[in-house]
């Protein structure tokens, strides 16, 4: 199989992330970097033997051997350059969240065309528990879904040492806080879950910035909300509930749940959710899939339905190289930007509704 040649525009916190595949995969050839500071583009270059560097993305889109874009950079900026990758001709691979609004979604749908386009929003699921909960419940192991749920707390910690990035909690940087940053990866993992069936009707939703007294450790500025809450009602009846907050006055909790009429599974999404003596031990990539019942003899009965150490790995390195198999494959990437469309318009509602204290039908 021909490498895929591809350029990464953004190299400060999760451009490296793309690069480093490169590395270990052949299907993977990184032609060209670039970032608006000089020097991160020419250290990125060097460690990941890169032949060009670009401080414009707009010049590294323009370059005729660069088959794949990633971008790299907060979401306000993405829009520009992902029209202009589709104008030149190129598949593009953009990190979560996918925009700052559905507008902006569809229109990088509709200038698309025949290319490849892709969303990071996928990340977790390219591990292994993901498959297998994915085929129980498409094989009806849980029958019809009743509620699909996910509570999730960040406690505080102490004040950062270091500050943290500047576009996280601004909504005129990132469209939003922890809802774009963390919220895009609980809706993709569970619409993934869920074979992408669930069609969404009606959203209640209430979202908080964080508690005036902790403002220091934010850098000035930040706008945008720590703490989300939201039920969504789906066709058919099937609810989906989103819970999830950090630099919270709660101890840490993560849980994430697909409830049928015969059975439920208890999931866990993340590495540093893990629980269980296997964790205890120092094994922070085991993990656990709980199925439980409520049966008509013995009432709740619990079982492992699968238990084991994932590769963590492919969380970060998933999503380029998932993307250049489906170019050379010429198949949708795991998260096509119709996909990514979803999670936005979720997350779009989310947020109108906590602004007007209004329930806001899909």
């Amino acid at each position: 199989m021909e490498p895929v040649r591809y350029g990464v525009i953004g190299c400060g916190v999760i451009g490296p992330t793309h690069m480093k595949p490169s590395l270990h995969f052949d299907h993977l050839d990184l032609a060209a970097v670039a970032d608006l500071i000089p020097e991160r583009g020419q250290k990125a270059a060097a460690d990941y033997n890169v032949p060009k560097v670009y401080v414009e993305g707009a010049d590294l889109i323009d370059d005729p051997d660069i088959e794949l874009v990633v971008l790299a950079m907060p979401a306000c900026h993405r829009r520009e350059l992902a029209l202009k990758a589709f104008a030149n001709g190129k598949h593009v691979l953009v990190e979560k969240p996918v925009a700052m609004n559905t507008t902006e979604v569809d229109e990088m749908i509709a200038a698309r065309g025949d290319l490849k386009a892709a969303c990071c929003s996928s990340r977790y699921r390219f591990i292994t528990h993901f498959q297998v909960a994915a085929d129980f419940i498409a094989g009806g192991g849980l029958g019809a879904l009743r509620g699909v749920y996910i509570r999730s707390y960040f406690p505080a910690a102490p004040p950062p040492d270091a500050p943290k990035p500047e576009w996280r909690l601004k909504r005129h940087l990132n469209g939003g806080g922890f809802l774009m940053n963390w919220g895009c990866y609980d809706l993709d993992y569970l619409l993934g879950l869920t074979g992408w069936r669930l069609k969404p009707e009606k959203c209640l939703a209430q979202h908080w910035q964080i508690a005036p007294h902790l403002l220091s450790h934010l850098p000035e500025g930040s706008d945008a909300e720590t703490y989300y809450t939201a039920l969504i009602r789906c066709e058919g009846g099937t609810v989906l509930s989103l819970d999830r907050g950090e630099y919270m006055p709660i101890e840490l909790e993560s849980a994430w749940y697909i409830i049928g009429e015969k059975g439920s599974l208890r999931l866990t999404m993340t590495a540093a959710a893990a629980a269980g003596p296997q964790a205890q031990q120092g094994l922070s990539n085991w993990k656990q899939i709980l199925f439980d019942e409520a049966t008509e003899g013995r009432g709740f009965v619990s079982t492992v339905l699968w238990e084991g150490e994932e590769d963590l790995e492919r969380v970060m390195d998933g999503p380029v190289t998932d993307i250049a198999l489906a170019i050379r494959e010429d198949r949708e990437p795991k998260t096509s930007l119709e996909k990514a469309r979803l999670v936005q318009q979720i997350t779009d509602a989310v947020y109108q509704s906590g602004w007007t204290g209004d329930c806001v039908t899909f």
